[in-house]
């Protein structure tokens, strides 16, 4: 790169978005993942899904090693834009809330019914046990 870093707009990342030309945006570095599709050990789609957009939380959720993060290095062409990077803080927070309300309510429904479930069918089998159960004499 001759020392000098060039810097793109989130337009230009966007631009370099399918499977023959793919850029991604991750912690204010933008990287051309192109060539590493293929060996993108969770796929290219998880790729592909991330391209004309900030990736970073995408990137971060998912927990990469140490080493995938070296390997980085070798993809890295450019800086986003400094402008992007505080205007997409404040663009991309709300609509990011909604996604995770709705797993949170049937996460506690779903914990509610493995509590709830097997109780019932102790009971039911109770009561099975109570009617079925031959009298002494």
């Amino acid at each position: 790169m001759g020392g000098e870093k060039k810097v793109y707009t989130l337009d230009e990342v966007y631009k370099h978005s399918d499977r023959k030309d793919c850029w991604l945006v991750i912690d204010g570095k933008v990287y051309d993942v192109t060539k590493f599709l293929e060996d993108h050990p969770g796929g290219d789609e998880v790729l592909l899904s991330s391209t004309g957009k900030d990736a970073t939380d995408d990137f971060e959720d998912v927990g990469h090693s140490t080493a995938a993060r070296a390997m980085m290095d070798e993809y890295y062409v450019g800086d986003i834009d400094k402008a992007f990077i505080s205007a997409k803080s404040t663009e991309y927070t709300p609509p990011k809330q909604p996604q995770y309300n709705p797993d949170k309510t049937s996460d506690f429904i779903i914990r509610l019914l493995q509590f709830l479930v097997p109780l019932l069918i102790l009971g039911l089998a109770f009561v099975v046990r109570s009617y079925t159960k031959s009298p002494t004499a």
